[in-house]
């Protein structure tokens, strides 16, 4: 463990709270040393956003709004401090009927080591919670620690504050193994319905078990491959894309018309980065459309290999949750459980292993 004894200077802030913790401090994490990924612009923005302005409303009204839902952010940092408190304002709090308000605005705070990152509690909103919260999380010792704290899958935010004992060292967490950060596509199961925390959305637990960079373009219900949007996912720098692009296309004709489409405007743009296409993992309501869905993805899949890509990958999606109590892996036959959740990670990790130990994807 990198030895933290020398303080580094965050920007302190005084904030009122009912936490009951001696000598506590608060920090804005849109100051130094911590470093919050899969959020654009994030010391500047407020509140905290996963596209441009501009790219989000070019895209849709849906996407506009859904670009603020902070799905994917995590902070990370290192402390020996004792506790670890948060502070977070949100502009107002999310409720849907299929998902836990944990999941929906709660924050989970993960202790990182080498080989391995592990949970140690959820930051969880009280029912009564309009526009943010507070919590703290206990530790047995003041040893050094690096974590990861994720953002809330389906809320906007404005601030997040860390609060920890006054006199703790205080500086930058576990550096990610990639320089370039993965970039995911798709509907509300990209961004994380129903995941019961933010940690266990399919993308957070690939990027711990992987300590994986990555950025979740997840938008429920508005996940169209408009041009926009996929223009701008080809300016990004990134050293992965997943098109999880499927079940928001209005019709197959639809997905037909942008699936290829968008593997060739991101592919004319990253002629070397790894692709991988996944089918929708439920064909529960309607096995005829579902299939005629997938078809659309390997029809891409096809043309690319017959073009020569050698680095494009098909996972179908039919078979991603199959087995053991396959009947356990939805809330409401679309959207993941946390038991799906794991197997979607299962499923893209496994290739993206593949991958790795056939290239150098992490400079």
């Amino acid at each position: 463990m990198e030895n933290i004894s020398a303080k580094h200077a965050g920007k302190k802030v005084v904030i009122d709270t009912d936490l009951k913790v001696e000598d506590i401090v608060f920090y804005d994490t849109k100051s130094d040393p911590f470093e919050v990924y899969g959020l654009y612009n994030y010391r500047n923005e407020t509140p905290s956003r996963r596209l441009p302005e501009n790219v989000a409303a070019a895209t849709s009204e849906k996407v506009a709004y859904r670009s603020l839902l902070t799905s994917g952010g995590r902070v990370r940092f290192m402390t020996d401090s004792p506790y670890i408190a948060i502070k977070c304002v949100m502009p107002h709090v999310n409720r849907l009927p299929h998902m836990s308000l944990s999941g929906t605005a709660g924050f989970d705070i993960y202790v990182d080591s080498e080989g391995s990152s592990r949970f140690v509690k959820l930051y969880k909103p009280d029912m009564e919670t309009q526009s943010g919260y507070e919590g703290v999380a206990r530790f047995a010792s003041s040893e050094p620690r690096c974590v990861t704290i994720n953002f809330p899958a389906y809320n906007p935010v404005s601030e997040l504050y860390i609060g920890i004992k006054d006199g703790s060292a205080l500086s930058a967490g576990k550096p990610y193994s990639n320089k370039r950060p993965i970039v995911f596509y798709g509907s509300s199961i990209t961004q994380g319905a129903c995941a019961s925390r933010p940690g266990l959305i399919y993308e957070n637990i690939i990027s711990r078990n992987c300590n994986l960079d990555y950025i979740n373009l997840g938008f429920s219900s508005s996940c169209l491959a408009e041009d926009a949007i996929v223009e701008y996912m080809a300016s990004l720098d990134m050293s992965v894309f997943v098109s999880d692009y499927d079940h928001n296309a209005p019709s197959v004709e639809h997905l037909r018309s942008t699936h290829r489409k968008m593997y060739e405007t991101i592919r004319a743009a990253h002629p070397d980065i790894p692709y991988i296409m996944l089918s929708k993992p439920e064909f529960i309501y309607d096995r005829e459309d579902s299939a005629a869905r997938r078809d659309v993805i390997i029809d891409t899949y096809r043309f690319a290999r017959e073009k020569g890509d050698k680095w494009v990958y098909y996972i179908d999606g039919d078979s991603m949750m199959r087995g053991v109590n396959d009947d356990c892996c939805t809330v409401d036959g679309t959207h993941p459980s946390d038991f799906g959740m794991v197997k979607m990670a299962d499923a893209v990790e496994c290739v993206l292993r593949r991958i790795m130990a056939e290239r150098d994807i992490l400079n």
